[in-house]
């Protein structure tokens, strides 16, 4: 990636819905070669997509928590089962597998703290091969971003 390439980045990172004509203005290039430019790093896989981020509030969503799993047995396809599972479950935002005294740790999105309690207990719960879990209710969010910093390196 060369510094127009991260110049449309930064763009497109801030307002995915801007048009080629608009970013390659910003960019100063015309319309084909930034769509090209645009085209091959969705071919990468450097673009993985494009989408609109929701205020969670105002579409029900009043609780997040932060899960910690430890698992009871640690082969691959324990894990790799587990994975598959919870990965399934809508409320679940995000897994992520850690090194240290958990094995995983799932953010959860849920209605208020009866709707956790019920995905607690009718599906975390019934997940095979959970030892423990904790649960970290937020309280406030300092920070919220989405995108990365991009700098160009030239």
């Amino acid at each position: 990636m060369d510094q127009i390439d991260i110049k449309i980045l930064n763009i497109l990172q801030k307002d995915c819905t801007v048009s080629y004509k608009d970013i390659a203005k910003k960019i100063g290039l015309t319309y084909s070669p930034t769509y090209e430019r645009i085209r091959i790093m969705e071919e990468e896989g450097i673009i993985k997509s494009r989408v609109t981020i929701l205020d969670p509030s105002k579409i029900g969503i009043k609780l997040f928590a932060y899960c910690n799993i430890t698992l009871k047995e640690q082969s691959k396809a324990a894990l790799l089962s587990f994975e598959k599972t919870i990965a399934k479950f809508p409320e679940v935002m995000e897994v992520i597998g850690l090194s240290g005294v958990y094995d995983y740790m799932v953010k959860i999105a849920a209605e208020d703290i009866e709707s956790y309690s019920k995905f607690l207990t009718n599906k975390l719960a019934d997940i095979p091969n959970i030892g423990q879990y904790h649960s970290n209710i937020v309280l406030t969010v300092i920070k919220d971003e989405t995108a990365y910093h991009l700098v160009s390196k030239d």
